[in-house]
Formats: structure tokens, C-alpha cells, sequence
């Protein structure tokens, strides 16, 4: 219980993206419905027992039904369930949403056993190596949108500080798009059992001012240039 309640954020990361603080409200908000929830289950253990603890061998008196008692216990979980619900669609909704004209587009690829991360704007690209997990180059504060690719086996794209995973999944079309808050490098990984090698499936996410975005670019094109690396 200490853990679990040791902040606000009940347990979670915290989030360094605007669809991951979505996340994290619908998050909070179910746990305070569910702690409300308990507490009153509790309250109402603990007063029946002392309410009506037995007191003699009399037998107490007896009713078949109590239609407003029943009425409410059978409607409250049904509110409470429709509540939960609906803030949930409304959170999924915003989550996989999708701007028509994203400020970056990057395709990520993943293999067995690697990431490799491609800019087709920019012709360059980042492919990790069993030695030096791919590092994925974001700007803070524009809309990326992440096309999820695989050419083998089922893997999944998750950053535990995005709150959210998604399936690369060979032949399915599916993207997201992700709009970083803040600067900083967190480390991401394959959520999908892969095969032998899955463990190695590493990466990181690097968040950089745009200027510093910019020049990254500029840089790695001109090695990917010297090199005759093919974007």
C-alpha cells in the first residue's frame, strides 16, 4: 500500500508526453473511484459487524427482499461502471488521435533483434546493433508521428515514460502520434516475447530543442553522406 499510494501519480511514471498525462488522469481517476468505492465497502463491513453483532440466541427478525436496498446496489455499480467507461473512450480517443499534417515522421522499424529508427523527410536513419541499442532523436514540443513496422515477428514499441505500447505487427498499418513535453532521454524497450534474443531489444528516446533537433540532422546527414550509408 505504501507504494502503490506513494505519490499522486499512484505508482506511475511520470509522463514526458501530452497523450501520456491523458493517460495518467483517466489513471488517477480510476483509482480514486476505486479507493472511494472500497472505503465504503469497508465502512459497511465494519458497521455491520458492530451494528448487528449477535447479542443472544434470539433469532433476528427476517425479509425476503428490500427493494430499495436491492434497487441501489444493483444501479451503483452499474454508474460507476458507465462512469469508468466513458472517461475511457474519451481518454482512448484523444490518445490515437491523429493530426492530418504531423511536424516529423519517423518510421520505426522493429526486428529480430534491434530498432531501427528512419526519417524519410530528412533521408537519414539510426539501426541499433547488438552492442549499441538505436537512440530515437525527438523535438520537444512538435507532433511526431511514429509509423510501426516490423518485417519478421509481432514486437511492441514502448517507453514506460510514454505510459503507453503500442504492436508492430508485419503487414498491419499502424501509427501513433507522440508530442514530447520536455527534454531528457529515457530508455524504451520491446514489450512483445519475440523470440531468443528479445531481451536485447533496448533503445532510447532522446528529447532536444528543436534547434538542437535541427542540428543533429544536419550532422547526421553529412556522416550518412561521407559514409555512402543508405538512408
Amino acid at each position: 500500500m505504501a507504494a502503490g499510494c506513494s505519490s499522486t501519480r499512484f505508482s506511475a511514471p511520470d509522463p514526458v508526453t501530452r497523450q501520456g498525462k491523458e493517460i495518467l488522469r483517466l489513471w488517477q481517476g480510476s483509482m480514486i473511484a476505486a479507493l472511494c468505492v472500497g472505503a465504503l465497502v469497508w465502512f459497511l463491513i465494519v458497521y455491520s459487524i458492530i451494528r448487528f453483532r449477535r447479542r443472544n440466541d434470539e433469532l433476528p427478525g427476517q425479509s425476503g427482499y428490500n427493494i430499495p436496498i436491492e434497487a441501489l446496489y444493483t444501479l451503483a455499480p452499474l454508474v460507476v461502471v458507465a462512469g469508468l467507461f466513458a472517461f475511457t473512450m474519451a481518454t482512448e480517443r484523444d490518445v490515437n488521435a491523429t493530426t492530418a499534417q504531423p511536424d516529423l515522421v519517423v518510421d520505426v522499424v522493429g526486428f529480430q533483434w534491434q530498432w531501427q529508427f528512419r526519417y524519410p523527410d530528412q533521408q537519414i536513419s539510426v539501426t541499433g546493433g547488438p552492442e549499441a541499442p538505436a537512440t530515437m532523436v525527438l523535438p520537444v514540443g512538435r507532433t511526431v508521428r511514429l509509423r510501426l513496422q516490423s518485417p519478421d515477428v509481432v514486437h511492441s514499441f514502448w517507453v514506460p515514460r510514454f505510459l503507453s505500447k503500442r504492436d508492430l505487427i508485419p503487414g498491419i498499418r499502424n501509427e501513433i502520434d507522440v508530442d514530447v513535453d520536455e527534454a531528457g532521454t529515457w530508455t524504451g524497450r520491446c514489450a512483445e516475447f519475440c523470440g531468443l534474443d528479445h531481451y536485447k531489444m533496448n533503445f532510447s528516446v532522446r528529447a532536444v530543442p528543436v534547434e538542437d533537433f535541427d542540428r543533429w540532422v544536419s550532422e547526421r546527414q553529412a556522416a550518412q553522406g561521407q559514409e555512402g550509408v543508405e538512408p
